[in-house]
Order: C-alpha cells, then structure tokens, then sequence
C-alpha cells in the first residue's frame, strides 16, 4: 500500500515556503528572491508558484508591493499544514511528502494508555514512509482513538493527515510535545528507507493535543540522521 491523495503542487510549495518562513528561514521585513529565481529554485513552472505565493498572502504571511516585490509580513500565522513537521533535509528545508504503508484497527496497550484509554480500547494505526524532496527520510507509526471512525477507507486518506483529522474527524491539532533519543530500525520498514533492519537511527515520540484540550495522536518516527536532522527554532 503506497498510495495516498497528494496535495495540490501549488499547496506543497505554499507549504514548503510557509514551513520555511516559520522556521526563520525568511524573516518578517524581508524580500523573497524574484518569481524567476524562486521557480528555478523549487523546480516548478512560474504559473504554479504565483498560485503558491496567492495562497500564502491570503493566509497573510506574504505582502506584495507593487514594482518593489514579495516580502515576509511582520505578523506571521502558525496555521500551517506542516507547522509541527520538525525534520529537515542536512543541507536544511526540504519539501515533505508521504506514502501510506498500512492502515490497521488494533489494539496496544502502551498507546492506550498514553491517549488515556482503556488497556482494550479499538486504536487505528498508521505506518508511513516519510520523504523530503523525494528522499526517504524517515519512518513513522501514528496511532488515534479506534471510535472516531468506525472504518477508514485508505482511499480517502491525505497525505497530511492533519488535514484529514480537521476534515473527516473534526479536530485539528494544536501543540505537540517531542522526546527525541535513538532507537533501532524497525522490522517493518520499506526497502527505500535505506537504513538496515535493527540498525541505529533517529526517534522521536510525539504526543499531540487537539484543539478539545486532550491528547488525540501519538507518533513514533525513525528517521535517517544521515539524510535529515530535527530541527526546531523560536524567536
């Protein structure tokens, strides 16, 4: 299973630049590099950037001065799709993309208990392939409370799945909290994760809170320290 609805290519850029943006790559006041230079940069045809850089000035991160340019606006809004994406390319950025790999209703009792929900309770499970300009970067296993469907068609799933909680499931996520350490491997990895079965990577262990104030999702993530690294700025 790999397949998954991808993101408009105008939203992933909006995406990518906002991700960028909020991370302190382009900081409010300042001008972003023409349309020419940006599209060559991103690898996409000018039409589909300007989409791209209309949808982040409706979101009110970008202003556009006529003869002058785009620049970064001084109030910036946390609403991205990837505001809590924490995993970045070594040489920085990089525009994510994901691939399902199954899509389980089962049990497990450390979960349960981290979602506060009996030991038995119905939990839907996610694994995923994780991908940063097309590099596999990184595995994850994302699990939910079984009730809020009763079944998922992998057809409908999007590749953010934070698009879909807010769409399909009601809810949308507001913070998160990550301990990050190593782990090994694990068994279930796709072969174009190229790092070996058992073998030493990146973890992370994500709990997220929805906007009811509650803990929605727990993730469990390996990444590729070879090819990304975790990266988080404030300012």
């Amino acid at each position: 299973m790999s397949e998954s609805i991808r993101l408009p290519l105008f939203i992933q850029i909006s995406e990518l630049l906002h991700r960028e943006i909020t991370a302190g790559y382009w900081l409010p006041g300042e001008r972003l590099p023409t349309e020419a230079e940006l599209s060559k940069k991103l690898g996409v045809a000018t039409g589909t950037l300007r989409k791209a850089l209309a949808e982040l000035e409706n979101k009110g991160l970008l202003e556009r001065k006529q003869g002058s340019g785009t620049y970064v606006k001084e109030t910036l809004s946390d609403n991205a799709i990837y505001h809590f994406f924490r995993l970045e390319l070594q040489s920085g950025g990089g525009l994510p993309n994901a691939d399902f790999l199954s899509v389980d209703k089962m049990q497990n009792t450390y979960v349960a208990s981290l979602l506060s929900l009996p030991s038995n309770a119905p939990l839907w499970r996610f694994r995923r392939l994780r991908r940063l300009d097309q590099k596999p970067a990184a595995v994850e296993e994302i699990w939910i409370d079984g009730r809020h469907r009763t079944a998922i068609d992998p057809q409908e799933l999007v590749e953010s799945l934070y698009v879909y909680y807010r769409e399909k499931l009601g809810f949308w996520i507001s913070r998160v909290q990550d301990s990050i350490t190593v782990s090994n491997v694990p068994d279930w990895k796709p072969k174009e994760f190229e790092l070996a079965e058992g073998s030493p990577c990146g973890y992370i262990e994500r709990m997220s809170w929805s906007n009811r104030d509650r803990i929605e999702e727990v993730s469990f993530t390996w990444f590729d320290p070879h090819t990304v690294r975790y990266a988080a700025r404030w300012s």
